[in-house]
């Protein structure tokens, strides 16, 4: 009960608590706060050490001349020594046994992962007082849905977000990442602990969502209540990820990143490869698809990072949701 509380009335003792100070107080003082499900054994992983679990490949061949050991501060030279956009960051072990790093770090009672740096927060100041700030979330794992009772879209390295639009320090409305596309709200209709909106991370997937319970995502850009292809959300553990989290300024006009403290690693940010394995053939052993339709592959390829997550908007939504429907009431 004591943890909730300092969650809900956070004030600016409970903020120099945090990592950075100096990131806009709004920003921390708005924070999401995050429910993971309480059967997903899959949680928020360290950024860092996805590299010492993983190799670089290019179309299956391991990058022979990268960095060793490949580091937060030296990842972006993958860029231009291996095939850039190509280059998947390689599980060493063979993920169908399941190994310990792929499960990440429970929170704390307070909310904190641990000896997991697992959030990255990234502010863009557009000017004239607005401004987005990107809260994005790392998993060593993503576990798809369940498709005619086999796992759909299964793949190392997870990134989910959440942006936060502010006009001169208010939260206007909120962006929810869920799969490819996701949902906007006002920030007044949301759930919140004290000022802070709620998320609920899907099971497995780590969608994020506003409300608990089943969200069917079948059909794009429209969740239901039940369907085939089902998120899973509730009120597991209590994940605060501005406790573990690195903060950087963007500056849209040069593409550039600035930590707001100096001892945060910045150059990873600039990877353009993928942070999980390319999706693995069908010749593969490990994959599985539902009378050889590809789109039900059990095993997808990895994601981008978050310079892929379209940090300077026009609006809230990306532009993948045209037009840009901002919910001013809860919904699957």
């Amino acid at each position: 009960m004591l943890s909730l509380l300092q969650y809900a009335f956070a004030g600016p003792a409970y903020l120099w608590g945090r990592q950075s100070t100096a990131v806009p107080s709004y920003v921390l003082s708005y924070a999401p706060l995050v429910w993971l499900h309480s059967q997903d054994p899959y949680g928020p992983s360290d950024i860092a050490s996805q590299l010492v679990h993983t190799r670089p490949e290019d179309n299956f061949t391991v990058v022979g001349n990268a960095p060793n050991p490949l580091t937060l501060n030296n990842l972006d030279s993958l860029n231009s020594i291996g095939g850039g956009s190509n280059i998947y960051l390689t599980s060493v072990d063979d993920i169908t046994a399941n190994p310990s790093w792929l499960k990440g770090v429970a929170p704390d009672s307070t909310g904190k992962t641990n000896g997991a740096t697992s959030c990255a927060i990234v502010v863009n100041d557009h000017g004239s007082g607005k401004v987005d700030a990107f809260y994005l979330y790392f998993y060593a794992f993503n576990r798809g849905n369940i498709v005619l009772g086999q796992e759909v879209g299964d793949h190392v390295g997870d990134w989910e977000h959440n942006m936060i639009r502010f006009n001169n320090g208010v939260p206007q409305a909120v962006w929810y990442s869920q799969h490819s596309d996701g949902e906007a709200f006002t920030y007044g209709c949301l759930e919140k602990q004290g000022q802070r909106p709620v998320v609920y991370s899907a099971e497995g997937s780590h969608a994020n969502y506003a409300t608990p319970g089943d969200h069917d995502h079948t059909i794009p850009n429209l969740n239901l209540p039940v369907g085939p292809l089902e998120d899973h959300c509730d009120r597991g553990k209590l994940w605060d990820p501005t406790l573990s989290a690195y903060s950087y300024r963007y500056d849209a006009a040069s593409n550039t990143f600035t930590p707001y403290d100096a001892s945060y690693p910045t150059n990873w940010l600039y990877f353009t490869g993928k942070w999980g394995d390319q999706k693995y053939p069908k010749s593969d052993r490990r994959q599985k698809t539902i009378l050889g339709i590809d789109a039900t592959a059990k095993y997808s390829g990895g994601p981008t990072g978050p310079r892929d997550k379209q940090l300077n908007r026009a609006n809230v939504c990306p532009t993948t949701e045209d037009p840009c429907f901002v919910s001013p009431f809860l919904r699957p």
